[in-house]
């Protein structure tokens, strides 16, 4: 890569993700998008996508028996 222009290129991606920091609609999309993620892996984590929570419950946090 010639010196300078990779470095030109993160500048201008950088510029971009500062206007998007500042677009309102876009945030609020993006928080959206985190929530609805952290949601899934919280409760794909305690099992209530395969059976309940309950049963993920037992599985996690119990010691078999």
């Amino acid at each position: 890569m010639i010196n300078g222009v990779g470095h030109e290129h993160a500048d201008e991606r950088l510029e971009e993700l500062r206007a998007m920091v500042h677009d309102e609609a876009y945030m609020a999309g993006a928080i959206l998008r985190l929530a609805s993620v952290l949601s899934d892996e919280i409760m794909d984590g305690i099992g209530v996508s395969h059976g309940g929570w309950e049963q993920g419950f037992q599985a996690t946090v119990r010691p078999p028996r």
